[in-house]
């Protein structure tokens, strides 16, 4: 998350992880999915963040097996990863823009807690996908107004080019349920509003299970890394799907009103399953002085309640 976005591409972003993967070839399988293969898997949602730069678009796939029984549903980790945002079009103001070479957070922290759930041999499967673009803008890029379809179907009316991540999440989302998983958790640094809401105290947490809810709060406990739930009203869905050009908008229609809830009430919209979670890690993005354990800077945040949770999930099995 701290490295230069020029020294940390999505293709350096997936070597990295592949290099690190690479001690634990007896158990973990990576593919790193090219541009023709996000094309094949019509996931148009992700490609269209991805075609405004000049850095070709990784989808990286992980699989780690760490149940002796192959047959086990697999949990499934899900990581936003730009690993620039400019904004695009919807360009963000210069003060600050420096600090979205973390954008893909997410993806870090997701690929992470694999590398640290092989090393441990934590008993359970899991499957980590990772989105890996910039947002950028140029003459190939997303226009506000522009309307793309996501890989379940639905169409999206783009107002706003800087909310990009929900848009390659919407793609991975839907992939995600073609493992028929036990859980699906997707991480991301999705809002500045769950900054506002929750500052750096603790991670945003919006899920359509209590199981799933308790769980992840229960291995947030051990850890220190707390999160906090956040509600998933259908007074948020509505804002996203009232739209003029296409089934979703990918702003809410009030703007800024409740724009974290909007976000996650957007990504509901691709997902069936029964255990599904977004953690919005914007507002524990980085490190000041709050966690005197972490160096300064980029966090790294909730890495270490991840993999509580697969150890906690792996007893239970």
């Amino acid at each position: 998350m701290e490295a230069p976005a020029n020294h940390v591409t999505p293709t350096v972003f997936a070597n990295t992880i592949e290099q690190k993967l690479s001690l634990f070839a007896d158990r973990v399988i990576v593919h790193k999915r090219p541009q023709s293969w996000i094309e094949g898997e019509q996931m148009g949602a992700f490609l269209s963040v991805s075609k405004g730069s000049e850095e070709p678009p990784i989808f990286l796939e992980l699989h780690y097996k760490g149940s002796s029984d192959s047959a086990q549903p697999p949990l499934v980790l899900v990581g936003k990863g730009i690993t620039f945002d400019s904004g695009g079009i919807s360009l963000k103001p210069s003060s600050g823009m420096d600090a979205m070479r973390a954008d893909m957070g997410g993806a870090a922290t997701v690929c992470s807690a694999i590398v640290t759930a092989a090393a441990l041999k934590i008993p359970i499967n899991i499957i980590g996908l990772a989105p890996l673009c910039e947002n950028m803008p140029s003459g190939k890029a997303n226009k506000p107004g522009d309307v793309v379809r996501a890989k379940n179907g639905k169409t999206i009316q783009i107002d706003n080019t800087d909310a990009e991540g929900r848009l390659i999440l919407a793609d991975a989302l839907c992939y995600a349920h073609s493992f028929k998983p036990r859980a699906i958790i997707n991480a991301a640094t999705l809002t500045g509003a769950m900054d506002v809401a929750l500052g750096s105290a603790a991670t945003g947490v919006f899920t359509n299970s209590d199981w799933l809810w308790e769980r992840l709060h229960k291995a947030s406990v051990v850890t220190g890394d707390r999160v906090w739930r956040m509600p998933l009203f259908q007074h948020y869905t509505k804002q996203v799907t009232d739209s003029a050009l296409a089934d979703l908008n990918n702003v809410g229609k009030y703007s800024r009103s409740g724009g974290a809830c909007t976000a996650a009430a957007f990504l509901r919209e691709f997902v069936s399953a029964d255990h599904w979670a977004h953690l919005d890690i914007a507002g524990v993005m980085t490190n000041k002085d709050e966690i005197p354990y972490l160096r300064k800077g980029m966090s790294g945040r909730p890495t270490r309640t991840l993999v509580e949770f697969a150890a906690g999930l792996a007893s239970d099995v």
